[in-house]
């Protein structure tokens, strides 16, 4: 693929520092935000609501996924409804378990049947897709978001675990599969290769779009060019 402009792929961007995020927010290939309360908290945002209201007023026609905190159902109930009233391109995250590890799939389906349009999130197996899938609207949008990048993490392949979430999620039609947690650009074409709807990334990682399609022949030079001057700037001497 020689540009970024081939790809068929969703680009979210993932984040909470509203200045970065308004600057991705210039880029029309940028379809959408997601956040969670551990980006936030490494921002510096200590007003949940005061930010997540901000935030869906400066960007009201992309979705923002914005995460419920709780951790019994029926606070995650309250917080969702609530968080839900803050814009109308909110797309409220609930964790597909608490942490207790109870399935929130009761939840899901009561949000869903009331039109609440939901990221579930931090989901890992294909089993969790399935559950999910089951107890999602059919008439509902939604996203189910794989943590590709955090499964990688532990020496897995999340390809053909993608790939087989694509699958189960065929039988909802309006719900769309997330690759999360890419750990490099390449993460962005193989989840476009697969035809996974959305990818959600840190701006460092969506930095690097700019590189597709450089000649690796000039990019080895530029390598050599900032070792050298590197090592000039640092007054090295042997």
């Amino acid at each position: 693929m020689t540009s970024s402009q081939q790809l068929k792929i969703k680009l979210f961007a993932d984040g909470a520092d509203l200045d970065s995020i308004l600057a991705l927010y210039k880029n029309p290939s940028i379809q959408g935000f997601t956040t969670n309360p551990t980006l936030m908290r490494k921002a510096g945002i200590s007003d949940y609501e005061q930010f997540g209201r901000k935030l869906l007023t400066l960007i009201p026609d992309r979705p923002i996924s914005l995460e419920v905190f709780a951790d019994d159902f029926e606070t995650m109930e309250a917080q969702a409804y609530k968080i839900a009233t803050w814009g109308s391109n909110v797309n409220i995250k609930i964790p597909v378990t608490n942490t207790k590890g109870e399935f929130t799939g009761p939840l899901i389906a009561k949000l869903a049947a009331a039109g609440i349009t939901l990221n579930i999130t931090a989901v890992m197996t294909v089993q969790q897709v399935e559950d999910i899938s089951a107890v999602l609207s059919p008439d509902v949008p939604a996203i189910v978001s794989v943590f590709a990048g955090r499964i990688a993490d532990t020496g897995v392949d999340p390809v053909p675990m993608m790939k087989e979430s694509l699958k189960v999620l065929e039988a909802r039609p309006k719900a769309e599969l997330l690759w999360a947690s890419p750990r490099e650009l390449l993460n962005v074409f193989q989840a476009d290769e697969i035809g996974t709807h959305i990818i959600t990334a840190t701006p460092d990682v969506l930095a690097k779009l700019k590189l597709v399609g450089k000649d690796l022949t000039e990019y080895s030079l530029d390598t050599v060019k900032m070792f050298y001057n590197d090592a000039v700037a640092a007054g090295f001497s042997i």
